[in-house]
């Protein structure tokens, strides 16, 4: 069980906090809306109105030892840089925020957040992408220039081993895990002597144009 704060409690937030404490994590909620607060207070570890803009408050919330503080804040960008900043320099150990524009989310990461997530275009772009691919499960963007992606096994590589396929050769991406459905199981890393069905799933980690190659 983890300790998690989530900042701003808008749908997004209010999601995330819920689905955190359903998970059986502890969780805090912060809100300047007493309305929101009041909605989620039964769904989390504890809901408090608060103004997470002013340092002290924060710091009277205890947020320096919890686990993982997620600002959520989606209406005033330089409410959510100065929380960020506050959280940064009473020495959170780890901050995440949700940003709303490609400039919002350079700020973020230049005042040090550890992780920047931008909802409306990481879904949109994966959307993109399954419906570009057909044979495409799911799409994470990694880091700059690559991502993960879950496909179907093409079907020229059913009945084949990883070995034989030479996936990591010819590709230049990584096998990282397989999902079965018959027997249904995840194998993480599965070894060269692994053979592909046609009913499972590969996760693959590499650079976009390689794994772009794969999904043909």
């Amino acid at each position: 069980m983890k300790q998690f704060a989530v900042i701003g409690i808008g749908k997004f937030g209010y999601y995330l906090a819920t689905r955190l404490y359903d998970k059986g994590h502890e969780v805090l909620a912060i809100d300047t809306d007493p309305v929101l607060v009041q909605k989620i207070r039964n769904n989390v570890t504890t809901a408090v109105v608060a103004d997470s803009t002013d340092p002290e408050t924060l710091k009277s919330l205890g947020l320096k030892d919890i686990d993982t503080v997620i600002v959520c804040i989606g209406s005033i960008i330089s409410n959510s840089i100065l929380t960020s900043l506050n959280l940064l320099e009473m020495g959170v150990k780890d901050v995440m925020a949700k940003c709303l524009s490609e400039a919002h989310e350079r700020i973020l990461r230049r005042i040090g957040v550890n992780l920047v997530f931008f909802p409306e275009k990481d879904l949109a772009i994966s959307l993109a992408e399954k419906l570009h691919t057909p044979n495409l499960i799911d799409y994470f963007p990694f880091m700059e220039g690559y991502s993960i992606i879950q496909i179907a096994v093409p079907s020229h590589f059913v009945g084949k081993s990883l070995k034989d396929a030479n996936i990591n050769y010819k590709y230049g991406v990584q096998v990282i895990a397989v999902k079965e459905f018959i027997p249904e199981r995840v194998t993480m890393i599965p070894t060269g002597d692994f053979i592909m069905k046609d009913s499972d799933m590969l996760t693959l980690l590499g650079p976009n144009k390689s794994l772009e190659r794969m999904k043909k």
